[in-house]
């Protein structure tokens, strides 16, 4: 007779066998360690479970815990070292505050691939995110920023200045009012927009004007953007098919079903991306190159 615990690790086997079998590669972008208080062992099962290669681990700056209750640095180093085949992690911190640049340089010199998630109440184009895109060019890593209007990262109408200001910094854009920006002439104070969206938006427009401006897909924000005009998502994806990367940015402990929104974000690339090599790019090989993952 298999003891509970002995059949919870063989589950946990075969959900990492079945990930390394699996039909092709995923890079998850998206990810934080106590995320809601998930146990880190919780999240470890639950990116199993949904298939993913790699994880990106995004932590919270030292005075904000990214709203999610999500851990710093240090904590997103200690479980992508337990786990050097399936997780690495970006560097974060505070933009606005003396110990910015000490903080992020020296996460960035113990192995960090990023900064990010810059989720603060700055504006997008301000000194301090002038810092960041400083120290992120310094290191040549890319900065995954979360766009909240009234929030976080304040006139993303005014973030092509920065785009312009720092040509060799990759900027990754994420969160509700990048999203909602999908649509031309859309209303900033609206977190998740519904109907049909108006082609030419300020997220539109960033990807297909500046070769350093990516897309993350995670979160509602991000499965709303495309949920919301199907057909629109699937020339959308088509053509920025180069730009854009998956993220789960998901809180559930269980991976799987209709609670886990990196599960129903797969499913949904996978309805509308038909070719098989631009879902290759934007379940992988575009975060594989950004975010030099190897």
């Amino acid at each position: 007779m298999i003891s509970h615990m002995d059949r919870r690790s063989f589950l946990l086997g075969a959900a990492a066998s079945l990930s390394a079998a699996g039909p092709e590669p995923i890079i998850d972008i998206h990810q934080h360690t106590n995320y809601s208080k998930r146990p880190d062992d919780v999240l470890v099962t639950h990116q199993r479970k949904m298939g993913i290669t790699r994880t990106v681990l995004l932590p919270a700056g030292s005075r904000y815990g990214l709203a999610a209750e999500a851990t710093g640095n240090d904590a997103v180093v200690t479980l992508a070292r337990k786990y050097p085949k399936e997780y690495v992690f970006f560097a974060n911190e505070l933009p606005d505050i003396p110990e910015t640049r000490p903080v992020i340089e020296r996460y960035l010199k113990m192995g960090a691939l990023g900064i990010g998630e810059q989720k603060f109440p700055v504006d997008c184009d301000s000194p301090a995110m002038r810092l960041i895109a400083g120290i992120a060019q310094r290191f040549r890593v890319p900065v995954l920023m979360h766009f909240q209007h009234g929030a976080y990262n304040y006139g993303i109408e005014r973030f092509h200045k920065m785009l312009e200001k720092h040509p060799k910094v990759n900027f990754v854009g994420h969160a509700q009012t990048w999203w909602a920006n999908i649509s031309k002439g859309a209303e900033q104070s609206v977190m998740y927009p519904k109907g049909k969206v108006t082609p030419g938006g300020i997220t539109d427009r960033l990807l297909a004007d500046y070769p350093n401006m990516f897309g993350d897909l995670s979160a509602g924000s991000g499965f709303n953007a495309l949920e919301r005009d199907p057909e629109h998502a699937r020339e959308f994806l088509t053509r920025h098919q180069n730009k854009l990367m998956f993220g789960s940015d998901c809180n559930d402990w269980e991976g799987e079903g209709e609670k886990c929104i990196g599960t129903k974000q797969l499913a949904q690339l996978r309805r509308l991306v038909t070719d098989k090599k631009a879902l290759r790019k934007i379940l992988h090989d575009n975060a594989a190159r950004v975010f030099k993952i190897r």
